[in-house]
């Protein structure tokens, strides 16, 4: 590999806060056993906040973020892993304590690290990254808890971003009638030809009154906003039905009631990607290559930067603008 490379690098000296394109070297990543050469890596929420001085994300500085990568192994200390092999690494401290995927080289924990499951490319992998994976989570607990195409529709909330995009391809791949909610009135075409069944309002989720029970109206959600409209979701759930809930981009609290949950039966499922036991990890990932793959992968791209054109792109994703994935392609 090059003595040094490019790295885009987010400082804060002195209250003098910075995002650049620089060149580092490999002592400057954080420690691990595996180094990769990142081929692609992708832009999420927690990017976005990386980026700015307030995001409250990064831990230390100089930092390099990026919470997903795919590239291939150059060397490896573990035995796993060897050079040549395609592999996936996302969520754990990546880009958030530890050097991220914004960078030509990774060096990361192997227990960290999926083996690119046969049915993906890396940059399909990327494609998915933390938003897919978070959303190919989201779907495999709703079925866990018994849902099914028969017992009726299924809202996604925030459709048009990377959870909510992923979440509507893939109950539609399984054959559900999925109702998407945006605020994009726009979106309605990109939303159906993902899958949508139908589009409809965030104010029809959430007109600003919350009851404590309402008319059933949806099987199941996948949730990455929270809040309020949660709140409104679960009262609007039909017996025995789920809400996973992934996100709070509509705030962390939930001014719900008991009443959904016990003369109903309705399930509130919380959806972690960040932890997530490797065991279920892969499993997860091998879905997402097969029966959970989206049609036309390369449909879900808002926009593919270089890593010199990132720091320009990365507040974009704060500024809930983007239907679909901001695509990294660092080599």
């Amino acid at each position: 590999m090059e003595k040094n490379f490019q790295a885009v690098v987010v400082d804060n000296k002195d209250g003098n806060f910075s995002v650049e394109t620089k060149q580092v070297f490999l002592e400057d990543l954080s420690s691990g056993e595996v180094v990769i050469k990142v081929h692609y890596s992708g832009v999420n929420y927690k990017d976005g906040l990386a980026s700015t001085p307030d995001g409250k994300i990064v831990r230390s500085y100089p930092h390099i973020p990026g919470i997903d990568l795919a590239g291939t192994v150059v060397s490896s200390e573990d035995s796993r892993f060897k050079e040549g092999d395609q592999v996936i690494a996302t969520s754990y401290e990546i880009g958030v304590s530890h050097s991220g995927g914004y960078s030509e080289y990774a060096r990361i924990p192997a227990d960290w690290i999926v083996p690119l499951p046969t049915g993906l490319s890396l940059k399909e992998a990327m494609i998915v990254g933390t938003a897919g994976f978070t959303a190919a989570l989201s779907v495999q607990r709703l079925l866990d808890n018994g849902m099914n195409p028969e017992n009726g529709p299924v809202l996604v909330t925030g459709a048009t971003g990377g959870v909510g995009s992923f979440g509507v391809a893939m109950l539609s791949k399984l054959g559900f009638n999925v109702v998407a909610s945006s605020g994009k009135k726009e979106a309605e075409d990109y939303l159906t030809s993902i899958g949508a069944s139908s589009v409809i309002g965030r104010e029809d989720v959430y007109n600003g009154k919350i009851k404590a029970m309402d008319k059933q109206l949806w099987a199941g959600a996948v949730d990455p906003v929270g809040g309020e409209s949660l709140a409104a979701i679960l009262s609007k759930i039909t017996y025995g039905g789920s809400v996973a809930v992934s996100g709070l981009t509509g705030g962390g609290a939930v001014p719900t009631s008991v009443f959904p949950f016990i003369l109903r039966g309705v399930n509130l499922l919380g959806i972690d990607s960040v932890y997530c036991p490797m065991e279920k990890r892969q499993k997860i990932w091998e879905r997402i290559a097969t029966d959970l793959k989206p049609e036309a992968l390369t449909s879900f791209i808002y926009k593919e930067v270089t890593l010199e054109q990132l720091p320009n792109e990365l507040p974009t994703i704060l500024e809930g603008g983007i239907t679909g994935r901001i695509i990294v392609a660092v080599v």
